[in-house]
């Protein structure tokens, strides 16, 4: 006989275990499928975001900039260090240990909030009269019925056409982070996020990094001012940024890899590098599922297909996160996972795609919400810019970090804020404040006239507003 439960969620990542949670918080049974395994065999619920996303990126970003510090700006602070070096194995063991700590608060989590957890492959088996029958491949076939399902799988990282990747020369994320020793030379191809957060650790621990981007501009999505501003500080880092790029055969050998490639006017080169890392996107996870069994619809790209609240096109199957429709990101599976578990209680479930935040943790790190301003420019609305630059910020001075700028831009008529964008230190910290404006339909003057602590960083933010109506105070 089956094991019942009200809501059974497959996929235990930032969009899965958070439904789960949120469910059981509400008076639910519930119970969460998950099979990403840890080095041991063991469960490794967090999803690629836990696993080998978000969380281990940022622990060697972390390692990387320190070591960044040690060898070039200890100095100005008048701290002599000599004989620096970098034990890759021990910063990536570091890492392994933030990405461990995670799944286990994250089991934890799921515990404490009597969620019963199954280690192994959730899929749909058949619909049953009040519910679903799904399959769970671990250790142990399983068989659960629920109520209500919530899908929550994920994504996987695109490949190139014809040129799978291998994890030790040609590297998605998963490899990227996996990387030994530091490469001599290291490839990029596309400048996706992952990409370039892995170009700069390994750029500031020694590596000759090219980035291969076939579009035409630089960071496309974010606004165009911030994207030269940030591509004029990676430059000046040593990033090399070939761009309008066509790519061509890619050879991997004994010494490396070799990526024939077509820079913008035509001419024909080629790159060899020690490893190669392709960032050109993910695709919704929705292999092994099942879906045909059920009737689950998916759409041209494989995502499974919702309406705005996440319901599917069968009664009581619904999909949160990557999987969907909307960002990949891990902040928005969450958001859309506690609403669907508050819409099967019966409550009003919100999430604002406007006011979802983007983050790229590079250095400088570059953070946006709402819209750019050439997306104002192409719908005709009438806006008001402002922008303040950290150089002319006293925190920022005195971290030794004054690069970048924050930028606000504000309807001309009734100046609530579109959006707000940044380049510079912290801007991943400082755009909480900006998405919480949003939400309110803040205007620049509300948060011209909020006292910001001195000195801070965040006083960027209200010089932004000022200089939305042409009277900044420190610039």
């Amino acid at each position: 006989m089956s094991k019942q439960f009200d809501v059974i969620v497959i996929g235990g990542g930032p969009g899965g275990y958070i439904a789960a949670i949120r469910a059981a918080q509400l008076g639910m049974s519930v119970a969460c499928i998950d099979e990403w395994k840890n080095a041991k065999g063991g469960p490794a619920p967090g999803g690629t975001c836990t696993n080998v996303g978000c969380i281990p990126s940022k622990a060697l970003l972390q390692s990387s900039e320190h070591f960044d510090h040690a060898n070039h700006h200890f100095a100005d602070h008048g701290i002599a260090v000599k004989g620096v070096s970098m034990d890759v194995a021990k910063m990536v063991a570091r890492k392994d240990t933030v990405v461990k700590q995670n799944n286990d608060g994250i089991l934890y989590l799921l515990k404490k909030n009597k969620v019963s957890f199954f280690h192994g492959r959730g899929s749909f088996i058949k619909a049953v009269d009040g519910g679903y029958e799904l399959n769970v491949a671990g250790t142990a076939q399983e068989t659960l019925m629920g109520k209500q399902i919530i899908v929550a799988t994920g994504s996987n990282a695109r490949a190139l056409p014809g040129t799978p990747f291998d994890e030790e020369l040609i590297l998605s994320n998963d490899g990227a982070l996996r990387i030994g020793a530091v490469p001599k030379k290291l490839g990029l191809i596309g400048s996706g996020v992952i990409g370039l957060e892995m170009g700069s650790v390994w750029r500031r621990l020694g590596s000759e990094v090219t980035i291969l981007e076939g579009l035409p501009t630089f960071l496309g999505a974010v606004d165009e001012q911030i994207a030269k501003e940030a591509h004029k500080a990676f430059i000046k880092q040593g990033l090399k940024v070939e761009l309008g790029v066509k790519v061509g055969e890619i050879k991997t050998g004994k010494k490396g890899v070799s990526v024939a490639w077509t820079n913008a006017k035509g001419e024909a080169q080629t790159l060899d590098v020690d490893k190669l890392i392709i960032s050109i996107g993910r695709v919704p996870n929705t292999i092994g599922l099942n879906t045909e069994s059920v009737g689950l619809q998916l759409d041209e790209r494989g995502a499974i297909v919702v309406d705005e609240e996440c319901r599917t096109n069968l009664a009581g199957v619904w999909a949160v996160g990557d999987v969907v429709r909307g960002p990949m990101l891990a902040h928005k599976a969450e958001e859309e996972g506690v609403a669907v578990a508050e819409r099967i209680a019966g409550q009003h479930g919100h999430v604002n795609f406007n006011t979802i935040p983007w983050v790229i943790y590079t250095s400088p790190e570059i953070a946006w919400v709402g819209q750019t301003e050439q997306q104002l420019k192409a719908e005709g609305r009438a806006y008001k810019a402002g922008t303040f630059p950290f150089l002319a910020n006293g925190r920022a001075r005195a971290l030794g970090d004054t690069t970048g700028m924050v930028k606000m831009l504000a309807d001309a008529t009734t100046d609530e804020i579109l959006g707000v964008h940044i380049v510079g230190p912290m801007a991943s910290e400082l755009i909480a404040e900006c998405v919480m404006a949003m939400e309110f339909r803040a205007s620049s003057e509300d948060l011209a006239r909020i006292c910001h602590a001195h000195p801070s960083l965040s006083e960027a933010t209200k010089e932004a507003a000022l200089a939305v109506d042409k009277r900044t105070l420190n610039f």
